[in-house]
């Protein structure tokens, strides 16, 4: 067993009689976030989840809800979103704030506004919206449909479309556990209408 783990085994040991009368959520929150002091002080090279983690939590361009949710999948969902998978170029527009455009030599600044609210055009195509609808599923999607359609490439609306411009080949060759991630990060950040003025690149 690694030192991390090790440690973890501990911290749930010593907190077990106190876990038996608290909550679950409660008491696993605190498990959660166990994990990701110990992980990031025992394997803080950005190697490990909790490393990854961490930076996705403080790279996110706008404020996240964590409430009943893991803030390590958020954050790690965050990490992929905003730091590998660049899918904000795509699904939010303009992709950053005026002033805040990289190359135009700007300091990078995101167009919190619009995050993820779609709008990009691609011909006849337009990005859809991806922040959490009225019910809090992102895109209006579950789960499982957001991980058909990652994994498939087949339009969550049912009309057995296949999506365009996505790259849910690429996507879709991720694990269970790192589209959880995406899927935890999208539920945690602000939930805004359809971009009102969508466009192409400019």
């Amino acid at each position: 067993m690694d030192r991390r783990r090790g440690s973890i085994a501990k911290l749930i040991t010593k907190t077990g009689d106190i876990g038996m009368n608290m909550s679950r959520s409660v008491f696993w929150g605190l498990v959660v976030t166990a994990t990701l002091v110990v992980g990031v002080s025992q394997a803080d090279d950005g190697n490990s989840d909790a490393a990854r983690a961490r930076i996705g939590l403080s790279i996110a361009p706008v404020s996240l809800d964590l409430r009943h949710k893991n803030p390590l999948l958020v954050g790690l969902g965050s990490y992929i979103i905003n730091a590998q998978g660049s899918c904000n170029d795509c699904h939010t527009h303009p992709n950053f704030a005026p002033g805040g455009d990289p190359y135009l030599n700007q300091p990078e600044v995101i167009n919190s506004a619009t995050y993820l609210s779609g709008g990009r055009q691609f011909g006849p195509f337009t990005a859809p919206n991806l922040t959490p609808d009225a019910n809090g599923l992102p895109g209006g999607m579950t789960f499982a449909a957001f991980k058909n359609a990652m994994r498939t490439g087949k339009d969550p609306d049912g009309s057995g479309r296949t999506l365009q411009v996505m790259p849910w080949y690429v996507v879709g060759k991720m694990s269970d556990y790192d589209l959880r991630a995406i899927y935890e990060y999208l539920k945690a950040i602000p939930s805004l209408p359809d971009n009102p003025a969508p466009g192409p690149s400019p």
